[in-house]
């Protein structure tokens, strides 16, 4: 597996991925390499499909390992949701801040210790040897109101785990390091390590 493609025109995923897998001496391409690629439609049920659906379809059209991943806020008090549908969950069109303002009022009354949450990721390669996935999870809770300036989507509102700042407070290292997607790609890095050790 000397060259993956990343199922993603994201430049922050792409420098991200690009230098966790430099030691392994893998070239990493993404979709901006073939500009012939259709946009695909996010509309499985679960974070797994997603993600399943974007990298099958890269890796049949390119002929390379390809790699996507799909990422949702599961809210313990909303039964899971907005879960898949975190991206448009206050509608097809709608902004970071209509996501937020809504889990805000879908959350408003419960109590402090009822607001627990988390942040999961599926990143899933699919290549010649069939279809791999790797999960990463951050555990935390939503606040009541948003704070700081980094970060997008949910950041503002969701406070992980052993820290007093949400996630577009911490600094954006640190945030990387704790993050269900940093889990997530490290997860399939130290696969990928084992298997080019071997």
């Amino acid at each position: 597996m000397k060259t993956i493609v990343l199922a993603s025109q994201n430049k922050h995923k792409i420098e991200e991925l690009r230098a966790t897998l430099a030691p392994l001496n893998i070239t990493l391409k993404s979709t901006y390499d073939f500009p012939e690629l259709e946009e695909v439609i996010e509309d499985k049920a679960t974070l797994e499909g997603n993600a399943l659906k974007k990298a099958r379809y890269v890796y049949e059209k390119t002929g390379y390992p390809a790699l996507s991943d799909d990422t949702g806020l599961e809210v313990d008090a909303l039964e899971g949701r907005p879960g898949v549908y975190s991206a448009r969950y206050a509608g097809e069109s709608a902004s970071y801040q209509d996501n937020v303002n809504k889990l805000l009022d879908e959350l408003a009354g419960v109590s402090s210790e009822n607001r627990g949450a988390r942040f999961r990721t599926v990143v899933a390669l699919v290549s010649d040897e069939g279809t791999e996935t790797f999960e990463g999870i951050c555990r935390g809770d939503i606040l009541t109101e948003e704070r700081g300036e980094g970060g997008f989507g949910y950041d503002p509102v969701f406070r992980p785990e052993g820290y007093d700042q949400t996630f577009a407070e911490l600094d954006s290292e640190i945030k990387n390091k704790i993050s269900h997607r940093g889990k997530a790609i490290e997860a399939f890095y130290h696969w990928l390590k084992k298997k080019s050790d071997v």
